[in-house]
């Protein structure tokens, strides 16, 4: 919906966008080989990396070529219109992100990435580290000719109170979350004999 709403990319569709310009491959792949390469460095950075990490990694992009790929949702030329798609897309995302965090099964690859980065540098707000990861990719995206425009501006803005707002009406405390690592939700579907730490805790 972001990418048809046609009024500009938020911060890493950008990215994608961008490297699928210059690579000549879909956004979708482009979207997973950036996951994956984030998904080496947070684990370079030692931070947790479950099920629902690889899958956020390769679900979303496959499901925007699937979604591209049956011409559902139409490229728009209207800017309100565009508004409208922008800000519903972001609702439905926001949603499930409420879904995906609370299976506590590890949590996307950027959002791991922002998280290691904050553990780093305390002394910088994790909004700042946010702002400067996202910056990061947005330029990048725009110096591989992605689409930025105002609509980038109400993604990278809106989605933080859409974010909220969401959070709020389920009552979810996404601070209270604690993910899973590939090898807890092993231990906890039986597949791995559980060390002695692990049943203590």
């Amino acid at each position: 919906m972001a990418i048809q709403a046609n009024i500009g990319l938020a911060p890493w569709d950008a990215f994608s966008m961008g490297l699928s310009y210059v690579t000549n491959i879909s956004y979708g792949d482009a979207s997973i080989y950036t996951g994956l390469v984030i998904i080496a460095i947070d684990l370079l950075l030692r931070e947790k990396i479950g099920f629902g990490t690889l899958l956020n990694t390769i679900l979303i992009g496959k499901m925007v070529d699937l979604l591209e790929y049956v011409d559902l949702i139409p490229l728009l030329d209207n800017f309100w219109w565009g508004l409208a798609l922008l800000l519903l897309g972001q609702g439905i995302m926001c949603v499930g992100a409420h879904y995906y965090i609370s299976a506590a099964m590890g949590c996307g690859p950027r959002d791991s990435l922002m998280v290691a980065m904050g553990k780093r540098v305390k002394r910088i707000p994790v909004g700042l580290v946010r702002i400067f990861i996202e910056g990061s990719a947005l330029l990048c995206g725009w110096l591989m000719g992605a689409k930025v425009g105002l609509g980038t501006l109400i993604a990278a803005v809106g989605v933080g109170f859409i974010l909220e707002l969401v959070f709020r009406l389920y009552r979810f405390d996404v601070k209270a979350v604690r993910h899973e690592s590939f090898l807890d939700t092993l231990r906890n579907w039986g597949l791995l004999k559980k060390s002695p730490s692990a049943s203590e805790e």
